[in-house]
């Protein structure tokens, strides 16, 4: 029996589940109408991730109800649950590199011709067709693994859609997304609303919740607190819910948690001056000074994370110098760097960060490993002190420094790498999107132990897509614009208007965020 209009397309309702004995939800709810874009949100370990597996058959519920389509249902797996008119996008890309576009998109239901040939013709057809829909134009013989995350990301997207899906499960699917492919990936949700397709959309950038979802649906703790239509709750509203705390305080303190600088900046940490790299990078300057958060903004492809990367010497760089802690330096490798006081955060921390197999003890002390070790010998005594007193120190939640890292929350991943470096007693930490896809509350926290580490003396270099995070952060800000440093801006004059000006128009910005004058570098 098909749903009425009225009727809601997804139903869960007194939905319970706990692992080894801890809950994760109680008696949580859930309801999406038929062509319905629900924000599902909350902070990390709130519950929306086990929703999202109940709904596709991932995990089972232990108790509650669901209805699906106006009928009592459960998903006895994902597959199932696709057959059903249920698809999922999560944030992690699961697709097969080296198989072609086409493959990825119709993995498991090729189109055959007779006598069970696969049928290429209509595969890569089909395929390129719906790629289109994306504004997505690629080769789609060609292995997945040779096109950039975004590109996979979309694939992924893709795939989901191409299943007829009657509701479009989506977590986090803008996490690798430049800004004019989000753009057409809320042109397509908007798209799938028209078609009459329910959409479920995770996201912790609100932004993109205000600009697409009709309602939001609110957890905390396992269980559902709030659900709104999204017009008629403020962003200060939903992080207030989100946190369990006050409006009001939440109004005090700002969008992030960067309180104002102590001004206890001292002399000058690095020089980098002309840097150019390949032909991504042709002339970049910057200064870091002691006790300060340097911001470096810009747009996806503006240079600025193969800058950091140079800096580290994690990338050879074709020209320019640099100056740190007052001496000329050309690091040859990142042993190097660190050697002389730098850490760097990279901005993939599930590939480029943390080692998953390992523990969180391991994952602390891998770059202070040679300094544990004598004669081949692991100090385990040393390494347990360390790492015990960093968990303590900025507050990581787990069971014990044995616990592997991969089964920790996002936010308490990112919490381990900033010990790891800060186990090394560092002058320089780099920080490339240090609060990328964790949750608003381990955000604060973050962004708390920044300032923090800031005022104690350390010097920081903070790469951020979110202009929240950098107006509110930095105390100076670069500006980048196709691989060149087009503007500097001091902390009187930081504002988003000021640094999307110099994104848009380089040199036409100065230093005070004024038109009309060189910047001052």
């Amino acid at each position: 029996m098909a749903a009425t209009m009225t009727a809601p397309l997804l139903s869960m309702q007194a939905i319970s589940k706990s692992f080894g004995g801890v809950p994760a939800l109680i008696e949580a709810s859930l309801e999406v109408m038929p062509a319905e874009v629900m924000a599902l949100v909350g902070q990390n370990g709130a519950g929306t991730s086990t929703m999202i597996k109940i709904i596709n058959g991932a995990y089972v519920r232990d108790s509650g109800s669901i209805a699906f389509n106006g009928q009592p249902w459960t998903a006895g797996s994902p597959q199932q649950a696709q057959r059903a008119g249920i698809s999922t996008i999560f944030q992690e890309i699961n697709l097969i590199g080296y198989r072609s576009v086409a493959e990825n998109i119709f993995l498991g239901r090729e189109p055959r011709r007779a006598f069970g040939l696969l049928d290429w013709a209509k595969m890569n057809a089909d395929s390129a067709a719906l790629l289109a829909r994306f504004d997505v134009r690629v080769d789609v013989r060609e292995p997945l693994e040779r096109f950039s995350t975004a590109i996979q990301q979309m694939v992924a997207i893709a795939r989901a859609v191409s299943f007829d899906a009657r509701l479009v499960i989506m977590d986090e699917p803008t996490s690798s997304l430049d800004e004019a492919e989000v753009a057409v990936l809320l042109r397509t949700i908007r798209q799938l609303k028209a078609d009459g397709v329910a959409v479920i959309f995770v996201s912790h950038k609100l932004d993109e919740l205000y600009a697409v979802c009709d309602r939001v649906t609110i957890m905390r703790d396992g269980r559902t607190v709030a659900v709104s239509p999204m017009a008629e709750m403020s962003k200060l509203q939903l992080v207030a819910a989100m946190l369990g705390r006050d409006l009001a305080e939440v109004k005090k303190k700002g969008a992030t948690a960067f309180e104002e600088g102590t001004g206890n900046i001292g002399g000058e940490l690095l020089s980098a001056r002309n840097i150019s790299i390949g032909h991504k990078v042709h002339d970049v300057s910057l200064d870091i000074r002691r006790g300060e958060i340097v911001g470096l903004a810009g747009l996806l492809g503006s240079g600025r994370t193969e800058t950091a990367r140079a800096i580290f010497a994690a990338d050879q760089k074709s020209g320019g110098t640099i100056t740190f802690d007052g001496k000329p330096v050309d690091f040859r490798e990142p042993a190097e760097a660190i050697a002389a006081g730098m850490g760097y955060c990279s901005e993939d921390r599930k590939s480029q960060g943390i080692v998953p197999g390992m523990s969180v003890a391991e994952n602390m002390t891998l770059a202070l490993m040679p300094a544990l070790t004598r004669s081949g010998t692991l100090d385990e005594a040393k390494q347990r002190e360390i790492v015990e007193r960093f968990i303590k120190k900025i507050g990581i939640k787990c069971s014990g420094p044995n616990q592997k890292i991969r089964e920790l929350s996002g936010g308490n991943q990112q919490k381990v790498l900033l010990a790891r470096w800060l186990c090394m007693n560092p002058k320089l930490l780099i920080l490339d999107e240090p609060t990328r896809g964790i949750d608003v509350g381990a955000k604060a926290e973050i962004q708390g132990l920044i300032r923090q580490l800031a005022s104690d003396g350390l010097g920081v270099l903070m790469i951020s897509s979110e202009l929240e995070e950098i107006v509110e952060g930095a105390d100076r800000v670069f500006v980048l614009r196709e691989g060149r440093t087009v503007a500097e801006l001091d902390r009187e004059h930081i504002t988003e208007s000021g640094v999307m000006h110099a994104m848009a128009h380089g040199h036409d910005t100065d230093s005070q965020g004024h038109e009309g004058a060189s910047p001052r570098v």
